[in-house]
């Protein structure tokens, strides 16, 4: 891995069938690149949980996924409501999911928490309205 390759993805909305298609192509990509499994499980969990944000919370929206030598970086960005309150969001359990979405045992409260948990360094760029960026480091 001497450059810098780049995957990049559209997350359908409302669709749970699709949601982690683009996770485990990138999963099955890095593998081939020979990337520590350790890694790659990192990247394919924060990847999934924010795919399924995605599709939850903000009718879908697009990922970045940058690889270099040292950094996996993962750029999810959507069109969706915004997060009003990060800080509450970001608490294990906290959930806005609404109860149908939770009926298919998804919406636990756990996507941003995991997503920081397994990424080396995490940030979240929301507007009320607007949308959301999250943008994941994970460290090779």
């Amino acid at each position: 891995m001497s450059e810098c390759l780049t995957f990049e993805y559209q997350v359908s909305g409302d669709d749970f069938t699709r949601a982690g298609e683009a996770s485990s192509d990138v999963k099955n990509k890095l593998k081939m690149m020979g990337v520590d499994s350790g890694v790659i499980r990192r990247v394919a969990i924060a990847m999934y949980e924010g795919e399924i944000n995605m599709v939850i919370h903000a009718d879908g929206g697009s990922i970045k996924v940058l690889v270099s030598d040292d950094n996996i970086r993962l750029i999810l960005a959507d069109t969706g409501p915004g997060i009003p309150d990060v800080e509450k969001a970001m608490q294990q359990g906290y959930s806005t999911a609404p109860e149908e979405v939770r009926s298919l045992g998804f919406g636990a409260g756990m996507g941003l928490p995991n997503m920081k948990k397994f990424s080396d360094n995490m940030q979240i760029d929301t507007e009320v309205g607007v949308g959301t960026t999250v943008t994941m480091d994970i460290h090779l």
